[in-house]
């Protein structure tokens, strides 16, 4: 069964390693066959990743387009200590991602890295709310 791919006008997927930019139409592409695909909006750049969950995102990111674990493994498994350590309310999310790359599911590992970068922006909003002396419901990580 073909994948469906929908893409607004200049809209970009990234095919393996190839950058398909779309026309200035709406597009339906029907994909077969196996390749890392990402869309231009789920796809993160050394500038643009530039929190330690963002980092973390990028490097599964890598490792999803190149079909290898071992090249980031190291420094991947670095940024995820670091990033328990000081928020260690992350565990249950780094361990959903640990799951899905020790099972070889690198695209299924890049949505939860997504949840891990939205629960990361929610603790950095929350402490800047604290530091304010504004009063905030939601997670916390002391």
């Amino acid at each position: 069964m073909a994948l469906k791919v929908e893409l607004k006008p200049g809209e970009k997927l990234l095919l393996g390693t190839c950058v398909v930019t779309n026309g200035d139409q709406r597009t339906k592409l029907f994909i077969e066959g196996k390749a890392p695909i990402l869309r231009e909006k789920d796809i993160l750049t050394p500038d643009t990743a530039d929190t330690p969950a963002k980092a973390i995102y990028l490097a599964i990111q890598i490792m999803y387009v190149e079909g290898s674990v071992e090249k980031l493994q190291k420094s991947y498994f670095e940024m995820v200590n670091d990033v328990v350590r000081a928020a260690p309310s992350t565990l249950p999310l780094i361990d959903q991602i640990n799951n899905e790359i020790l099972t070889g599911d690198l695209y299924k590992a890049l949505r939860v890295a997504k949840k891990l970068i939205e629960y990361e922006g929610e603790l950095l909003s929350n402490a800047a709310a604290r530091s304010t002396g504004v009063s905030t419901d939601g997670p916390e990580d002391g």
